[in-house]
């Protein structure tokens, strides 16, 4: 083995726990920065620009590219299959899945452009947006948010957590100050703010994609698509199930309830999910360390540290956010806004509670090929997406209904997750 090889490998091991709190404790520092900023946004909604119409229109584009684009998915598959990879020396077959992936999501996303252009007018009408103008520009936004946890997900792989980090503080940087140049300057209302998420969004996936340029770039090896089809499916749905289960309340909402209504909810939507990005840091520096443990067949105990960590982290987040919401949603949200919001705070930051937890077990059962938990995951979303609508139809004009159907199912989530992670044996591990 080389000398440069050597030092890398002495950089992950050496002290574990040691490099695990300085690289999760710069993460967390990391999404709080980049969350400020590009919590910052959500200020502009006081601007003459942006009315009750605007605000709304931009929590629904901005929940659209949330939900459409497998964010979560996307960053741990390629963090799985980059941790792999430098663990057992196929960084060739990992430069072409990274160029494949690369070119499936822009020929995806170029079919799913078409579509949007083409039925705009029905998509403005049925989701009550201003014009089409915000709409148009939230199609380059959903490319680069499809090629950020890309990665991302490649930094993750690699332990690279320095630049991860910088890339949210600068991605967020760049988020709220094109934002707030297009609103307070130029009166553009939504399209501004939706303007300001694409520039911030492309910046930060620019540095993820420069600082990954030797493992993409290099020369290419064909890989196994059987092998890695078993690893990757699973992670596509059982995180996609979480990324469901964190981001889609909001539009069902939508179809149900008014601009003025729908208003404070984004904004204690924003806020309460504020707790999620806290504690993910935590999960994000374990998953790879995990996955090459794994590969090694090492072993660890990282998995009891930061699930213990993330229920500390998130009770005291959310009793935080009781606390002082109404004086945060004073602040970013207009005040005939405030009295609804104030009321669905503890909702909302209930609900995040559970599914931090989940998100933990998640990350520990799918980084060990722990794949049995699954199928019980999206049966568990798929009941979700038909009983929230069902919900807000039978209780009309009770939008606490929402939150108190999302709290139900995350706290089903994490009853599943427990159990397939103390009440089945490890040897159920599905093998590659």
């Amino acid at each position: 083995m080389s000398s440069s090889k050597t030092e890398a490998v002495s950089t992950v091991d050496h002290k574990p726990h040691a490099a695990f709190f300085r690289q999760s404790g710069w993460l967390m520092i990391a999404a709080i920065a980049g969350g400020l900023l590009t919590f910052g946004v959500h200020f502009l909604s006081k601007s003459k620009s942006v009315n009750a119409e605007q605000y709304a229109a931009f929590i629904t584009l901005l929940t659209l590219v949330m939900t459409c684009v497998p964010t979560l998915p996307l960053q741990m598959i390629y963090a799985q299959q980059t941790a792999l990879a430098t663990a057992t020396g196929r960084e060739k077959q990992l430069a072409g899945f990274i160029r494949m992936g690369w070119l499936l999501t822009f020929l995806l996303w170029a079919a799913g452009a078409m579509l949007v252009v083409i039925f705009q007018k029905q998509i403005v009408a049925g989701w009550h947006l201003p014009d089409a103008t915000g709409l148009l520009v939230t199609l380059p936004l959903i490319l680069v948010s499809l090629w950020l946890p890309m990665f991302g997900g490649v930094l993750q792989g690699r332990q690279d957590f320095f630049w991860m980090g910088w890339s949210q503080i600068i991605g967020g940087f760049g988020r709220v100050a094109g934002a707030a140049a297009l609103v307070l300057l130029l009166a553009l209302g939504s399209t501004g703010m939706m303007a300001g998420a694409l520039l911030g969004v492309a910046v930060a996936a620019g540095i993820n994609i420069w600082r990954s340029r030797d493992l993409w770039s290099g020369a290419a090896e064909k890989f196994d698509v059987r092998k890695i089809s078993r690893q990757v499916v699973p992670l596509l749905l059982g995180f996609g199930a979480c990324q469901f289960m964190f981001t889609s309340d909001t539009l069902f909402v939508k179809a149900h309830f008014n601009d003025d209504q729908m208003a404070p909810y984004g904004a204690v939507g924003t806020l309460s999910r504020a707790l999620l990005w806290l504690v993910l840091p935590l999960a994000a520096v374990m998953f790879p360390k995990l996955v090459h443990a794994s590969a090694k067949a090492e072993k660890t105990n990282l998995f009891s540290i930061v699930v213990l960590g993330t229920a500390i982290l998130a009770a005291g987040g959310a009793l935080g956010l009781w606390l002082v919401g109404p004086l945060l949603v004073k602040f970013m949200a207009k005040a005939s806004f405030v009295p609804e919001a104030i009321k669905l705070i503890p909702w909302y930051a209930g609900a995040m509670i559970p599914l931090a937890l989940a998100n933990v077990m998640v990350n520990d059962l799918l980084a060990r090929e722990r794949y049995s938990v699954v199928p019980w995951m999206v049966l568990l979303a798929v009941g979700y997406g038909f009983t929230l609508p069902w919900m807000l139809n039978h209780f009309p004009g009770r939008i606490e209904v929402a939150l108190q159907t999302l709290g139900a199912f995350n706290l089903l989530l994490f009853a599943i997750c427990a159990f397939f992670t103390w009440g089945v044996k490890a040897n159920a591990k599905v093998a590659n």
